[in-house]
């Protein structure tokens, strides 16, 4: 579902990306890691159309993000690293503005944002009043269930659990096994080492715009005997900086 081919992106004379090819197929959940700056972000804009990649190229369930970008975005949910909101409107009137762009009937598209509002636990009180009166973890919901909303066959999720309570983190958890047991692709990026190792079935750590690895977590550790995900990832990183505490730190541009 996922086919990115030698992915290269330059700001100036920074290489944020520099030859990343990586297949992801349908059930698959890829844990897609890497300390600030090494271009997880700049991969996820790729892959939904965002920015143009210098050299390379991805599609998305066959389609060219860039050559039939319409088809390839109706097939993508998104869960973006700053959850970006029409904070003047209430969450069932953003799920419901969401849902005319994903052309899906009124009455489903209202059954279905109450549906994924309930499921991810936001108070009903919340449900129409404004998004700019809502606490950091109640907007992250509502960007979720946005990602949700018309059914994709493909989930990119760039730090999804950033302002959720144990109850919400717990619960987006039960939804990707769920999503990826309904054949969902999901490329999963994070800094925290311990949700990647629970949730996805494989991963790849990015350093500098390159991958240094790629496979199943127990793949991975066979290749550096006796040492954890976390110290393979500080080797293959060289010490670079992640979040292996459970605290967020924001990765910026790239």
């Amino acid at each position: 579902m996922i086919e990115a081919e030698n992915l290269g992106k330059a700001y100036g004379a920074v290489r944020a990306l520099d030859g990343v090819s990586f297949s992801a197929k349908p059930g698959e959940i890829l844990g897609y890691l890497g300390p600030n700056g090494a271009g997880k972000s700049t991969t996820v804009k790729i892959l939904t159309g965002l920015i143009h990649p210098t050299e390379g190229g991805a599609t998305i369930g066959g389609h060219s993000i860039r050559e039939d970008p319409v088809e390839a975005k109706r097939l993508i949910g998104l869960v973006p690293e700053s959850g970006a909101l029409y904070e003047a409107l209430t969450p069932l009137e953003y799920l419901r503005f969401v849902g005319a762009l994903y052309e899906l009937e009124p009455k489903d598209c209202d059954e279905r944002a109450r549906g994924q509002l309930a499921e991810l636990q936001l108070d009903e009180k919340a449900w129409n009043q404004r998004l700019s009166g809502l606490s950091k973890g109640m907007k992250q919901r509502v960007v979720i269930a946005a990602a949700l909303l018309h059914r994709p066959r493909v989930l990119l999720f760039d730090e999804p659990l950033n302002g959720l309570d144990v109850g919400g983190t717990v619960k987006v958890k039960e939804i990707i096994a769920r999503e990826a047991a309904r054949g969902c692709t999901i490329l999963y990026c994070s800094h925290l080492l311990d949700v990647v190792e629970r949730v996805c079935s494989r991963i790849i750590i990015l350093s500098e715009g390159k991958i240094q690895v790629d496979g199943s977590l127990s793949s991975i550790l066979a290749r550096y005997p006796g040492k954890t995900l976390e110290e393979v990832f500080q080797e293959l990183t060289r010490g670079g900086a992640m979040d292996v505490d459970g605290v967020d730190s924001a990765e910026g541009q790239i």
